[in-house]
């Protein structure tokens, strides 16, 4: 019929390639229906429209998509997948279709849910904005991390409050319970020893209870600080304060045996974090102290360890195959950086 409709449009004028064109067929592919019909072959239709108009030959049946829902709803398959469901049929000497192809039916009809108790994954959620800190004061992380009691089942909760530029406990306290009532009092605490009286400080947290209580919220909004929430159950989104209660909990002063009291639990935490603050040499800061880094006293102290490291070079140059130790202080510190902003091991950037 094609072949018939464009001959007649050429007899009456029309030229060849345009009267293809108006049934979307390519000149070429005319001249190759033409000889068929002169070898008296049969003529396939190659049009990808076409093509898709047609069914495929392995296609199921209406009766087939019947027994294979039957069957997914018998009382014995009816909580189990098509994974489970095939193999089980096979053991039986039965086949209907291949598993792919149960889920595509199910799929269909609305019944490609989750068979039995467990949750639904959860959807990927994006990762939360990185934030950069070049001082201290800017980039907050907080947590809370359980404290064993002597009463079994019981534990005292340590709230935490971290500088991630300096890796300063800038706050803390130990309470019974876990609410933003708590949260919020430590955090009015923390800026105000800390001076803070500018709004943009960036104040990092989990997703719990006390960190996006109403209250909680309230109270930073009220003095300008900016909250940041890692994603739910990704411990990688808060990695400063997670670090610091591994330090605290495997440090050699850490009880061995439950607190007897919260006021014991206190009195630990308190000779902790003066030891941590102002004795500990921390790796990520070029084993200065977090006071000394929070102050502004490492970069002095920093150049003074690089003089002695060159001195001793000049004294014994044979025994230095390079450059000395790198003494540079950290300039900037990532939390939750973007992939461009992750740098090779040996720059003056820390990320997390």
């Amino acid at each position: 019929m094609a072949i018939d409709l464009i001959e007649e449009a050429v007899t009456a004028g029309a030229r060849r390639f345009k009267a293809c064109a108006v049934v979307e067929v390519d000149v070429r592919t005319l001249q190759r229906w033409k000889k068929a019909v002169q070898e008296e072959n049969s003529l396939k239709d190659q049009r990808k429209a076409a093509a898709a108009n047609r069914s495929p030959a392995n296609k199921l049946s209406d009766e087939e998509r019947e027994a294979i829902l039957t069957v997914c709803n018998r009382p014995e398959y009816q909580s189990l997948p098509p994974s489970q469901i095939v193999p089980r049929l096979a053991d039986t000497g039965e086949y209907l279709a291949s598993e792919s192809s149960f889920y595509r039916v199910l799929r269909e009809v609305d019944q490609a849910n989750r068979r039995g108790r467990a949750q639904t994954p959860r959807t990927v959620v994006a990762k939360p904005r990185g934030f950069q800190a070049t001082g201290p004061n800017q980039v907050w992380s907080w947590d809370i991390t359980f404290l064993a009691s002597s009463i079994r089942g019981a534990f005292y909760r340590l709230y935490l409050v971290l500088d991630i530029f300096s890796r300063k406990v800038v706050a803390w306290e130990v309470h019974e319970n876990e609410s933003a009532d708590h949260a919020s009092v430590l955090i009015r605490k923390a800026c105000l020893v800390e001076g803070i009286h500018e709004d943009g400080l960036v104040l990092h947290a989990d997703n719990g209870g006390p960190m996006k209580g109403a209250t909680m919220l309230a109270t930073l909004q009220n003095l300008g600080v900016v909250p940041s929430f890692s994603r739910p159950s990704v411990s990688d989104d808060n990695p400063y304060s997670e670090s610091l209660f591994r330090t605290l909990k495997y440090a050699p002063a850490y009880p061995s045996k439950p607190f007897e009291s919260i006021g014991a639990a206190r009195q630990w935490v308190h000779g902790f974090v003066q030891w941590y603050n102002n004795k500990h040499r921390h790796s990520a800061i070029r084993y200065v102290t977090p006071n000394q880094r929070h102050s502004g006293m490492d970069a002095e102290l920093l150049k003074q360890r690089e003089a002695i490291y060159e001195a001793a070079r000049q004294r014994n140059p044979q025994r230095w195959s390079g450059k000395t130790r790198n003494w540079n202080p950290v300039t900037v510190v990532w939390l939750n950086p973007p992939k461009e902003n992750q740098t090779e091991k040996g720059q003056n950037i820390k990320a997390a």
